[in-house]
């Protein structure tokens, strides 16, 4: 009688153990999709700032001094949303190969002439802003934001 409680016990604790493990297999994949479903709408928003820019500044080309003020004002919109994307890779709410992407694609712009001006124009305007996209700067793009 001993031994059938003894395995009976032993199948409980097993099937315990079994239940605990799926559940949290559960939680790491609703950790995921809901880490997924925001990257997808950081990257909505960014394709909608990206839609207002000067097509000529995301090709690489220089604007003229009046096209270059009137579109400022997006360009503002773009170093927001790029400091906002650094910041949230540091509160981890972004995975390792989405920040990858997205610190390219934000070295990339920022070196093309027109992002560079922008970027310059307003840290100059703005001194206390954007702490992690000039840190991001700072450190040549090398460091990850997580490990800041």
């Amino acid at each position: 009688m001993a031994g059938w409680a003894n395995a009976l016990q032993s199948i409980a604790a097993a099937g315990t153990a079994l239940g605990v493990a799926f559940a949290g297999w559960q939680l790491l994949l609703a950790h995921r999709q809901a880490t997924t479903s925001f990257e997808d709408s950081v990257s909505r928003e960014y394709r909608s700032v990206a839609h207002r820019l000067p097509v000529n500044a995301l090709l690489g080309d220089a604007l003229p001094e009046d096209h270059f003020q009137e579109s400022l004002d997006d360009f503002y919109h773009y170093i927001d949303l790029s400091n906002e994307q650094a910041f949230m890779r540091t509160r981890g709410r972004v995975s390792s190969s989405t920040w990858q992407n997205w610190q390219d694609g934000i070295k990339a712009n920022l070196s093309k002439p027109a992002f560079k001006s922008a970027w310059e124009h307003i840290k100059s305007k703005a001194p206390g802003t954007f702490q992690e996209l000039r840190r991001l700067e700072t450190e040549g793009f090398a460091v990850d934001p997580r490990k800041w």
